[in-house]
């Protein structure tokens, strides 16, 4: 399968004979970028915020999925959790919903805005985590520090970083460089897609970063 990373938290997951499917549109004029020009089968949505809930920037979408329930669409499993321990700080704020997408047998999960570090039950109902689609760049998502402390929980093969500072946008969020030398990182290459196959995955996690896609 290929994913692609249009910025922010918005991905798009093609594989051969399944449902396209996109997570998180934004809208443009949020984020300050070029507006969004997909197209798929299915769009999921974390959480009611502009920077994620921006269903029309997908085109011919017949399904839209904006909450927790589990779903067969197009040889796609999706299962929706809401996950997000509740705080004080976080009264007030819309509830997150996770998902994990299972392309037969090949499983990534989108981490939506998650701001809490899962329960080790949480963590245990999602099962095997192939790739992550974790946030690291703070706001209302995870921060660096929270985001490794996920990602150990998850012990995903492949980890994706979303929700930080790229591109053009006029979120205050923390640079991708903060998260990479919490995981130990001192450098990195960027790729434009990642291509995966079950057959390929790293036998321990691998952090991959993906350069914005132009829709």
């Amino acid at each position: 399968m290929e994913i692609v990373w249009y910025g922010h938290s918005c991905f798009r997951f093609i594989e051969r004979g399944m449902a396209a499917v996109v997570t998180d549109p934004f809208d443009s004029d949020v984020l300050g970028c070029e507006p969004l020009k997909l197209r798929a089968d299915i769009v999921t949505v974390s959480h009611e915020a502009p920077g994620h809930n921006f269903i029309a920037g997908v085109k011919s979408a017949a399904h839209k999925i904006t909450g927790p329930g589990e779903f067969e669409i197009g040889g796609v499993f999706i299962t929706g959790v809401q996950m997000d321990s509740s705080t004080k700080k976080s009264v007030g704020k819309p509830r997150n919903t996770i998902y994990m997408f299972d392309f037969e047998g090949l499983t990534v999960v989108h981490l939506g805005d998650l701001s809490q570090v899962p329960t080790q039950s949480e963590v245990e109902a999602l099962g095997t985590v192939n790739v992550a689609l974790v946030p690291v760049g703070g706001g209302n998502g995870l921060n660096a520090a929270k985001a490794a402390e996920v990602i150990s929980l998850l012990e995903p093969n492949i980890v994706i970083p979303m929700h930080y500072a790229s591109f053009d946008n006029k979120l205050e969020l923390d640079p991708l460089s903060k998260f990479l030398k919490e995981m130990g990182l001192v450098s990195h290459d960027s790729v434009p897609a990642l291509k995966i196959s079950r057959s390929g995955l790293p036998d321990e996690t691998k952090v991959i970063v993906l350069d914005v896609a132009s829709s």
